[in-house]
């Protein structure tokens, strides 16, 4: 193994990791999946860490970071609407942001070229704030209570920034589209 495969063999584990907090959330062993996911989200940010500032970006991480961090979450949200502590609106809005986000990416791919695009401000902060709402959730049930308006506060927020980073992909990718093909010779 080369130090530059570390944030990649992170992202694995990452991946592994699912298994065990929703194991957990399902067994109802709240503080356990706490415990858990917060591992989880702090190797996302060592990774993250590692791959920028050392160089040690590659293609592979470009792909196992964001399918670690959206398995974790969606896995996460699903269970935990399971289990009646996340709203289905909730859940079905993270869900159908991906959803949309990865139909247009692939779109883009099909009708005209591979897009590079960086995550933009609002989806880091929209995957901030979901990894916050599932930790509060689990910390809610599993360490002890929390406020019930921060709680609705965290959903409407999170709610908020996944419909605005869901919209805003669809139009920067829709512009870029109609840019492209409105260069093209006809």
């Amino acid at each position: 193994m080369r130090p530059e495969h570390i944030p990649n063999i992170i992202s694995i584990l990452r991946i592994l990791l699912v298994y065990p907090v929703i194991h957990l959330m399902l067994a109802e062993r709240h503080a356990a999946a706490l415990v858990w996911f917060v591992v989880a989200g702090v190797s996302d940010g060592i990774d993250g860490f590692l791959a920028k500032h050392c160089g040690w970006q590659s293609r592979l991480g470009s792909y196992l970071d964001p399918l670690a961090d959206k398995l974790l979450l969606i896995c996460c949200f699903v269970a935990g609407t399971w289990l009646g502590l996340v709203p289905v609106w909730l859940t079905a809005s993270v869900i159908l942001r991906d959803v949309v986000i990865v139909a247009g990416a692939t779109a883009y791919y099909l009708l005209l070229r591979p897009f590079e695009g960086q995550p933009i401000l609002s989806s880091k902060l929209n995957t901030l704030l979901q990894l916050f709402y599932i930790v509060a959730v689990l910390f809610d049930r599993g360490v002890s209570a929390l406020p019930t308006p921060l709680l609705d506060g965290l959903q409407i927020a999170t709610l908020a920034t996944t419909v605005a980073s869901g919209s805003i992909y669809v139009y920067i990718w829709g512009r870029s589209y109609w840019l492209d093909t409105s260069r093209r010779p006809g």
